[in-house]
């Protein structure tokens, strides 16, 4: 099986606008469907909290590039056992669109069970979240 799930959308708004509402962490809860709560002090090697769906991962951010990317990894308990490395990349169309690829690597000893059981309802999550950015983007 597959330990990965990616997702792609095409969002008629530059980078820029794009992620000033992405990364606009305290107001997840307004408009998310998703990812439910991001807290912490988002930086490179920092621990965050995320919940989605009642699911809460200690992370830590492998990456934060303004305006282009935001990794991190995170583990459902202790590492080891379900573990996600969660991408967000947006790439400029140079035309005034992106392109927003949602994406997730699972490892864990329990990956191949957990991700079987939640897997449709991840890629339905992704691809909820994508398009609510989508609208609040083209909004305004």
């Amino acid at each position: 099986m597959e330990k990965s799930i990616k997702t792609e959308i095409k969002i008629n708004a530059t980078p820029e606008k794009i992620w000033k509402i992405f990364s606009d962490f305290k107001n997840y809860s307004s408009w998310n469907p998703f990812i439910k709560s991001l807290t912490g002090d988002v930086a490179v090697g920092n621990k965050i909290k995320v919940v989605l769906n009642g699911m809460k991962f200690k992370s830590r951010v492998l990456e934060y590039a303004q305006n282009k990317k935001f990794v991190w990894k995170g583990n459902l308990f202790i590492p080891g056992i379900f573990d996600g490395q969660h991408q967000f990349e947006f790439i400029s169309n140079n035309d005034g669109t992106t392109t927003l690829i949602h994406s997730e690597k699972f490892s864990g000893i329990l990956s191949g069970p957990i991700l079987k059981k939640v897997k449709e309802d991840t890629i339905k999550g992704f691809n909820d979240m994508n398009k609510a950015l989508k609208e609040l983007s083209e909004k305004s």
